[in-house]
């Protein structure tokens, strides 16, 4: 069942970072479905949180997206060089966002190696942020994409993973971020080999 734009509403983004673990990603581009179960996020507490691109109230043209209602995309480039989805979340004008650091490959996995160059039994195929995006081929053109549409959405398969089972830890590249750094805001999949940087715990 794909999720409704009111699930995303909800203003508490460290719940949400920890419910989207084991729904399912999918897109679907020139008919091609492709789809992931996610098993890494990163929560991001808008203009409270020194590691949000929307900290103490920032509004860029990159940035706006994460000003929009729960339940559109926000895809940007890092390093100039991999795209990275996030899922806006919270009310309007509340930029509270969660990052996808991975995804486990579940639909269309012969794409996935197609666009990946590599075997689905290899963990890189999806394994960080940059990786899942190319894998479900998100670029650019994801970036304000409302997700009860048909080009990208969420659904819940029924998935659900016991509390002992999610690990929290701090989120990777945000040493900017200074004491928000150390927050335990990545949420992941324990034992699950797509995870990006299990052994970070």
């Amino acid at each position: 069942m794909k999720l409704p734009l009111s699930y995303y509403s909800n203003q508490d983004v460290l719940f949400l970072a920890q419910d989207l673990l084991g729904k399912v990603l999918f897109t679907e581009i020139n008919d091609e479905v492709t789809a992931g179960i996610i098993v890494e996020t990163e929560a991001y507490f808008g203009v409270l949180d020194k590691a949000s691109h929307a900290y103490g109230g920032r509004r860029t043209n990159r940035t706006e997206t994460l000003y929009s209602h729960g339940g559109v995309s926000y895809v940007y480039l890092c390093y100039g060089i991999h795209h990275l989805f996030n899922v806006v979340t919270s009310v309007k004008d509340e930029p509270h966002a969660v990052l996808i650091r991975a995804v486990e490959p579940l639909i269309g996995k012969n794409i996935m190696e197609l666009r990946r160059n590599m075997s689905v039994d290899k963990a890189a195929i999806s394994s960080g942020p940059g990786s899942a995006a190319k894998a479900l081929g998100i670029d650019q053109s994801f970036n304000k994409k409302d997700l009860d549409g048909n080009e990208i959405w969420i659904e819940d398969h029924g998935i659900r993973y016991p509390s002992d089972d999610i690990i929290k830890v701090p989120r990777i590249g945000v040493a900017y971020a200074q004491e928000d750094a150390l927050l335990p805001w990545r949420f992941f999949v324990k034992g699950n080999k797509y995870v990006s940087k299990p052994n970070t715990i």
